[in-house]
């Protein structure tokens, strides 16, 4: 699965469409414009495209409110990017010559002097500041105010059915104020928000798999099923463990030791210390030490009913047992959001680099890249950045439903594993036979038919397309330096003669049919919680296994920290560092039997069996050399101990 803002950014149209700065993103940062007068710097992508003569409905009443950000540009901007590409390029003389997140921010972050003027600015305006971080000015007032600070009118617009506020015409900022600022974000309204009274509310109900079940991959052949591609296939398994996952990706006897990994999502389980620890026993990981899972958490909760706050407790479980699996002696800091809005999501990513909390982050959430807007994307890059210098690194699940075609209509990447600043990972579907030995691995992509009903075959085998691996070749952000030569031109130029940004740019382990084992207490159908395992997948897997991975890396080094990955990640391509993955390892298809309870938690209602076929994922193809379903591949034996010659 997709985390909430996963899930929901990944299940339904939220945030304004707007294209990102094609070039800005390719290793640079949107800073304000040149304006089209002497007095003003334009905020580029401040007006969303929906907001079009057709859809206006007419000014916004001068008393409405307001409630935005202005996020600060800093110091140097082009110089934050600049640095930012030379410590994490192995062949830059910088190279892993990181900054203390102090150094960071006196050298680029913004200065007293840029936020007082900027402050000035806003408040002469009528705008009431609430509150200043490193990052931004938060303010609040009417439509009027709003309107004379950013030179532009705020006009009501109608969205599919429902009508928004947005600027009329791109905002701008005083050209006075030397593009102190970077962006502004609020001034339409249109949700911006990833996927899910401000309490908490109790786990999900429960979720069960059915068996029967292979204990490794091909270990129960399904002979009562008809055949699937000429052959008996196997049931899938039950759920991988750490034990299969470390043997797959060659972790060797590296257990991340005195690597700090931090996890981000929006809210926090309840339960997660009892469900972690619980896991770890039960399937033989390490127990956990005294300090070593801990948890950084805001002081109030907010849109807990829309952000659908219970369903990311699972995904905070799946991605802390899944680093503790594979990086049994990592340092995990779980850093939840308030809420499921990018603002708040944002917020995390910054107290992670405020505070340099860990030198790993592992993210399983995002958004299609039509729903995702300049303003909000320049806010992510420039963290990411800022990240970068200080040897933070950030993985981003690629997506669960392949080319979006299926999910959306448009073919389209996700974000922000679009952005030229993050790790995007994709995902596999991973066969671990007996011994623990690695067999193959495939695209993920999944094609489901049912059992006919008098159960001699598969109704319209293989059957409809279902989920995969997040892929392909982004609209908006223009081609990093480090994928030339190594993406292929018809991936790259996909979309633009100049070249995009592809992703995903490594993977691992995703399908749900060959997916991970997970432990969490959950909402029984009496009403009881009880803590209970089930089977999962999705890059949301995938995300939290490559950055367990890359901590076992950086032990290998010394634990001097990796950081931003991808310069070194593509100049392994090619090399023993990686499964170069394909859709056909073996010659044929391939598929699993699956068999579900009906109702998702036990055998009242009846049972469903289906076959599951693997390496069919939407219009996206695995194949030899880099690909935009696995990227360069998945980590193979050699992969862990590269990282110790640099």
């Amino acid at each position: 699965m997709r985390s909430n803002r996963a899930a929901l950014r990944a299940g339904v149209s939220m945030a304004a469409t707007l294209p990102l700065l094609a070039g800005a993103l390719a290793l640079g940062i949107p800073a304000a414009q040149a304006a089209d007068g002497p007095s003003r710097d334009t905020l580029a992508g401040t007006k969303p495209t929906w907001a079009t003569a057709k859809a206006d409905k007419g000014a916004t009443a001068d008393s409405s409110q307001v409630s935005a950000r202005v996020y600060l540009a800093g110091q140097d901007a082009s110089g934050l990017a600049a640095y930012a590409k030379a410590v994490s390029d192995p062949e830059s003389v910088s190279y892993g010559k990181h900054l203390s997140a102090t150094q960071a921010q006196n050298r680029f972050g913004a200065s007293k002097a840029q936020v007082t003027a900027v402050t000035s600015w806003l408040k002469s305006a009528g705008l009431k500041v609430t509150g200043t971080t490193q990052h931004y000015i938060s303010v609040t007032g009417d439509v009027a105010a709003a309107e004379k600070a950013f030179a532009t009118q705020l006009h009501n617009y109608t969205k599919g059915s429902k009508t928004y506020r947005a600027p009329s015409s791109t905002a701008s900022a005083p050209a006075a104020l030397d593009g102190a600022v970077l962006t502004v974000t609020g001034l339409d309204n249109a949700p911006h928000k990833a996927s899910h009274s401000d309490t908490l509310p109790p786990p999900d109900a429960v979720f069960n798999n059915s068996g029967p079940f292979s204990s490794y991959y091909g270990s129960n052949i399904a002979s009562t099923l008809p055949d699937a591609y000429g052959t008996k296939i196997p049931y899938a398994v039950q759920g991988y463990t750490g034990k299969q996952l470390r043997a797959a990706y060659g972790a060797g006897t590296s257990t991340g030791k005195g690597v700090r990994v931090a996890i981000t999502d929006a809210y926090a389980s309840p339960t997660i210390a009892y469900d972690a620890a619980t896991y770890a026993k039960k399937h033989g990981d390490a127990k956990y030490g005294s300090g070593q899972l801990r948890q950084v958490l805001p002081s109030d909760y907010t849109k807990t009913e829309e952000c659908g706050a219970a369903g990311w407790y699972g995904e905070e479980t799946l991605d802390v047992e899944a680093v503790h699996a594979v990086a049994p002696a990592a340092n995990i800091t779980y850093v939840g959001a308030a809420s499921c809005y990018d603002d708040d999501l944002l917020d995390s990513l910054g107290k992670i680099v405020d505070g340099h909390l860990a030198d790993i982050v592992s993210n399983s959430w995002g958004d299609i890249e039509a729903n995702e807007t300049t303003d909000i994307a320049a806010a992510y890059d420039q963290v990411f950045q800022l990240g970068a210098v200080e040897g933070i690194g950030f993985y981003f699940s690629s997506g669960d439903n392949g080319d979006e075609v299926a999910h959306t209509g448009t073919k389209q990447v996700d974000t922000p594993a679009n952005s030229a600043w993050v790790t995007a990972v994709g995902g596999t579907s991973l066969a671990v036979g007996k011994g623990d030995k690695y067999q193959f691995e495939t695209g993920w992509g999944t094609q489901k038919a049912l059992l006919s009903a008098d159960g001699t075959s598969w109704t319209d085998f293989p059957g409809a397309y279902t989920s995969g691996a997040g892929g392909g070749t982004s609209s908006t952000v223009a081609e990093p330096y480090y994928q030339k030569g190594v993406v292929p031109g018809s991936l790259a130029k996909a979309n633009s003669t100049a070249g995009n940004r592809v992703v995903p740019d490594i993977s691992a382990v995703a399908d749900p049919n060959t997916g991970f084992k997970v432990g969490q207490t959950q909402t029984q159908p009496d009403g009881t919680q009880a803590y209970s395992e089930y089977r999962i997948g999705g890059t949301s897997l995938a995300a939290p296994v490559i950055a367990a991975v890359q901590a076992l890396a950086q032990q290998t080094r010394g634990g001097k920290a990796i950081g931003f990955a991808n310069p070194a990640i593509y100049s392994k391509y090619g090399s023993k560092a990686y499964h170069d993955v394909t859709d056909n390892p073996t010659g044929s298809g391939l598929a699993v039997a699956r068999v579900d309870f009906a109702n998702g938690y036990d055998a009242t209602d009846g049972l469903l069996t289906s076959v599951r076929s693997l390496g069919k994922d939407s219009s996206l193809s695995a194949v030899k050399g880099y690909d935009d379903v696995t990227g360069v591949g998945t980590p193979a034996s050699g992969y862990i101990q590269s990282y110790g010659r640099h």
